[in-house]
């Protein structure tokens, strides 16, 4: 029978977990402790990046899933963990009087990156297992922050679609963040109810029928605003509200970052080439990997989406386009849409050359209407 590695070899993505302590630690005293949680999430692991050396070494692709047991049972503990500091945190701000109301509305700004900088990463690689408890863990986990219905659009459209019109969640050339945001929020809903609608429909059942699930996408962050009610009243949903909102952010920042200017090329008929490594934006930083679970090893997640997160392949530059700062740097620069612009453009353009030196119209690609993504 295969053989469990040991504890150690998934200690070095347990950083995570300094951040959850953090935000005990944070909702427990207030004051300039609530600001460690950017600065550690934010700033000290961008540090890091730039200290250690790049992470290029490619684990066995092919590892059995025994083999990994420790880094599942990594996040399969993520959801338990986040629920615990969230309602430890509604409790701090709301029951008790040592955080002011300012402290308090910094401190959930602050838990909204912890959700969703560190507690969607988790959901995300939770929602492409085929184990019903994984699969479960992640909804539970993008249901805390209010956004269910990203399983349907990350796993049905944009894996599917990514690259091309058909997908809402690829950023434009020369489209800023802000623009991306506000256009992605409502095409992205729409477009997962109208998929599931189709899916529905395919299999003659009503939009009603408990198949579909929209009925969990709402029921179950009605939940979790029912219990941040229960703990602190409509204090605590107007704070639950806060997290959740720069939850949804982070997480949308992180999707602008991985697809930036990137398409596959028309092939004609209203069809793509398949997905390649040099369809999304790679990165090698070492610490942030490890924060993220590798999820900046993106070139390989939409080439190869079954593969779990230790075992995810790194690229070189002649291979996949490079990020020149992990995740948290990047979603910082994003928000400055001139100085992204100055540095990812040029980028965009070397890339384009370097892959597709025979396409010289590329307008086509950056069609401001989306073809409706079949089921």
């Amino acid at each position: 029978m295969p053989t469990k590695t040991s504890p150690s070899s998934a200690l070095p993505y347990s950083v995570s977990l300094i951040l959850a302590t953090i935000v005990v630690i944070a909702a427990s005293f207030g004051g300039w402790t609530i600001a460690l949680i950017p600065l550690v999430g934010l700033v000290f692991s961008s540090i890091l990046d730039r200290l250690l050396s790049n992470n290029l070494d490619n684990p066995d692709a092919d590892a059995d899933r025994d083999s990994l047991y420790w880094h599942r049972m990594l996040t399969i503990v993520w959801f338990p963990i986040q629920l615990f500091f969230v309602i430890f945190a509604l409790i701090a701000a709301t029951r008790f009087s040592h955080l002011s109301t300012a402290e308090s509305i910094f401190l959930f700004i602050c838990l909204g990156i912890a959700t969703g900088g560190i507690g969607i990463v988790y959901a995300h690689e939770l929602i492409h297992q085929k184990d019903k408890l994984e699969r479960n863990l992640g909804d539970a986990l993008l249901a805390m922050v209010l956004y269910g219905h990203f399983r349907t659009k990350h796993i049905l459209i944009h894996h599917r679609y990514v690259g091309t019109p058909g997908d809402p969640v690829t950023a434009r050339y020369n489209e800023g963040f802000h623009r991306f945001f506000w256009r992605l929020l409502p095409a992205g809903l729409i477009a997962s109810w109208q998929l599931e609608s189709r899916r529905l429909a395919k299999r003659d059942r009503k939009l009603w029928d408990p198949s579909n699930p929209f009925w969990r996408y709402v029921s179950w962050p009605l939940g979790f605003l029912l219990m941040a009610y229960l703990i602190g009243g409509w204090a605590g949903v107007g704070l639950y509200l806060v997290q959740a909102v720069i939850a949804i952010t982070y997480l949308e920042l992180t999707n602008y970052v991985e697809h930036y200017g990137l398409v596959r090329k028309h092939l004609g008929d209203g069809k793509y080439e398949p997905v390649r490594p040099h369809h999304s934006w790679n990165s090698s930083r070492r610490f942030t990997n490890y924060l993220l679970i590798n999820l900046q090893r993106h070139s390989d997640h939409h080439y190869k989406p079954e593969r779990r997160f230790p075992l995810l392949q790194t690229y070189s530059e002649t291979e996949a386009p490079q990020l020149p700062y992990g995740y948290p740097i990047m979603a910082a620069i994003a928000f400055v849409p001139p100085l992204w612009r100055r540095i990812m453009n040029p980028r965009v353009r070397k890339w384009r050359a370097m892959y597709y030196p025979e396409i010289t119209d590329w307008k086509p690609y950056s069609k401001a209407t989306n073809p409706k993504p079949r089921s």
